[in-house]
């Protein structure tokens, strides 16, 4: 990856808003976009496009002006997501699950807490990463006086290596009590294995993690006082938060593969010898199959910038987040992850159809847009999201908070 770049961003003013944000996502997609596909087959370490991240202020997005973050909100957070998945969709995912863990202290901590880890976390520039993984065993927390332990292992942890804090989620010994802490990465007792090796999203750092009796002060224990869990409606909005960090990293690389398709079919695709014309670019099956696949995307990418919008309101007011405007909201959220499914895969399978043969080479590195759609949107099933949106309209029924709804 080219190192020019984020020399410049280290020198270059801030953004002073949230346009400024964008076109900001945009340089550092230009920069993770002229080797992508290169980067994808060596499956490395991603240090340097962190750093990358870093650089360019992309880290601290969400964080207080007062102690170096940009102070942006949600709806300018996902656009981010979506133009860096454009580029890349792994370091989309990774960035996406930063701006979450970063603001999961806000939706569980005291404001004590939380206040403290965002000044923290915007003067460090630190990156996030997250040991929750719902679908294996839960990690044991012993209550040792003024301290926990947390013991355990956990299939995925994204971001692993490359984060400097590590969310970690587990339940406390003897009750039925999940225990949220923010600790370094380099905790004694915490063991990052270098074992992720999908099809897809191949530089997300996502390998498993082995907790070894990882301490942790009660004082860092997320939302707890005195030993005791503070529990609000906000802190349940984890899930449908996430999941729009899902689609918009699903919507942005779907952007990118239509985007690199249509410059190889103006560059470099043939027309088809019967079919009567001399350019790839007038075949009308060609101009029709861009112009559907783009009408869909266009339609999604409406969708996702309104349930943005609506969440917004949710995080301007958490105090006042009931338990039916929580649901309303997932039910929401669900609608657009069912479609952003849908529509990203559809795309990244028939950019082939409009670009030729010799596109399948793995020189080009088109196939690297369907493999990361396809491994990231297999994380819990769009049937379940279409069952909760069904339900509300024939029963009006609400989602119940659960680690995927």
């Amino acid at each position: 990856m080219s190192t020019a770049a984020p020399a410049d961003f280290k020198t270059a003013p801030a953004p002073k808003d949230a346009e400024g944000w964008l076109v900001r996502a945009a340089e550092v997609a230009a920069v993770l976009a002229t080797d992508a596909a290169a980067r994808d087959k060596a499956a490395a370490t991603p240090y340097a496009e962190v750093q990358l991240l870093k650089d360019s202020g992309l880290v601290t997005l969400l964080g207080p002006v007062e102690h170096g973050g940009a102070g942006q909100d949600w709806p300018i957070a996902y656009r981010v997501v979506r133009e860096v998945a454009k580029a890349d969709g792994s370091i989309g995912q990774l960035l996406g699950y930063h701006y979450l863990w970063n603001w999961a202290a806000r939706l569980v901590a005291t404001r004590e807490q939380w206040e403290h880890v965002e000044a923290e976390a915007a003067r460090n520039q630190w990156f996030f990463g997250g040991a929750v993984n719902p679908r294996d065993q839960d990690v044991v927390v012993k209550d040792e006086g003024d301290t926990l332990t947390f013991t355990g292992r956990k299939t995925f942890s994204t971001g692993s290596k490359v984060s400097d804090v590590t969310v970690l989620e587990g339940v406390l010994e003897g009750t039925d009590d999940h225990v949220f802490a923010i600790v370094p990465s380099d905790s004694e007792g915490l063991t990052f294995h270098d074992d992720w090796d999908n099809i897809g999203q191949r530089l997300t750092e996502s390998g498993g993690v082995t907790l070894d009796a990882v301490r942790v002060p009660w004082s860092a224990a997320a939302g707890y006082v005195d030993k005791r869990f503070q529990p609000r409606v906000y802190n349940t909005l984890n899930v449908p938060t996430i999941q729009l960090v899902f689609v918009n990293f699903y919507l942005g690389i779907a952007a990118g593969a239509l985007e690199t398709a249509a410059t190889y079919t103006r560059t470099k695709s043939r027309a088809w010898l019967h079919g009567g014309h001399e350019h790839a670019v007038d075949e009308p099956y060609v101009i029709d199959t861009y112009g559907d696949l783009t009408a869909k995307l266009w339609a999604a990418e409406a969708l996702a910038d309104a349930v943005a919008a609506e969440g917004q309101k949710l995080h301007d007011d958490p105090d006042a987040v009931t338990e039916q405007a929580r649901g309303e909201f997932e039910v929401r959220v669900a609608a657009v992850k069912a479609r952003a499914t849908d529509v990203a895969l559809e795309i990244t399978n028939r950019i082939f159809e409009v670009t030729g043969a010799r596109a399948t080479a793995s020189a080009e590195g088109l196939d690297r847009f369907w493999r990361n759609v396809r491994t990231h949107t297999l994380h819990d099933p769009v049937a379940y999201k279409r069952r909760e949106i069904g339900r509300h309209v024939l029963t009006g029924e609400l989602p119940q908070p659960t680690w995927y709804s």
